[in-house]
């Protein structure tokens, strides 16, 4: 095993570990949390090795790293997630390889992305990317739509030609009433999720939580958790 290999092993188990532990704390079973290796800046190498180890789920932030990267592990059986914010000039590269945006927070995207997929033939799923730090009508800083845009979201992603609404996705706020309240910002988010399942009970997807709070998160009932730094490593520099 090399060096590299070994090192990502390792990161691996103890990041297992701690997602069993969560699990077990909030009487939850482990295969309901879904690891996500968020591979940004990380070289194709890593996705390889990443895939050699287990890991089926990775995600990307940046389509100009994305996209080569994906083309590089075409071979592998890979569900690729995008999570960063995404401008409507890169939604055909994007739908060329995401499986799932997990940033959706916008009408324009969702056109966008519903005409890409439909030429593309493919079918993309959504998540609804909720900004707990914005206020009604508006976006919040590291994008998302406030809550109370939900519905109208996922009212335009059920109506989208290519598309499929899965569910909602946060990254805990740096400002606003949740700053620093990972647990509650959560829970928020879980709440908000039970309302949208009312309606579209095969919208069950709840992703949130990363590397410093991943336990707050599966705590809260997230079903997936996007965890970087914790296994690959500090990202390098971009150049």
């Amino acid at each position: 095993m090399t060096d590299r290999k070994s090192e990502l092993a390792a990161n691996l188990a103890r990041v297992e570990e701690r997602i069993a532990a969560a699990c077990a704390a909030a009487g939850r079973k482990r295969e309901d949390v879904t690891l996500i290796v968020v591979t940004k800046t990380h070289p194709a190498s890593d996705v390889r090795l990443l895939h050699e180890l287990g890991v089926r789920h990775v995600a990307e932030n940046r389509d100009q790293d994305a996209a080569p990267k994906a083309a590089a592990c075409a071979d592998l059986d890979l569900t690729w997630h995008f999570v960063g914010q995404l401008q409507t000039n890169k939604v055909r590269s994007v739908v060329g390889y995401a499986d799932v945006v997990q940033s959706v927070d916008r009408s324009r995207l969702v056109t966008s992305l519903s005409a890409a997929a439909e030429k593309a033939g493919r079918e993309l799923g959504c998540l609804i990317q909720v900004a707990l730090d914005a206020e009604s009508g508006h976006r919040g800083e590291r994008g998302g739509v406030a809550p109370d845009g939900i519905e109208e979201l996922a009212a335009a992603v059920d109506a989208a030609p290519g598309l499929r609404l899965d569910g909602l996705m946060t990254v805990a706020p740096l400002a606003g009433p949740y700053a620093g309240r990972q647990r509650a910002a959560f829970e928020r988010l879980m709440d908000l999720s039970t309302v949208l399942r009312a309606t579209r009970p095969t919208a069950n997807m709840v992703s949130a939580g990363m590397s410093a709070d991943l336990e707050e998160a599966v705590a809260a009932g997230a079903t997936h958790v996007r965890i970087g730094t914790a296994v690959l490593g500090v990202r390098p520099k971009l150049g």
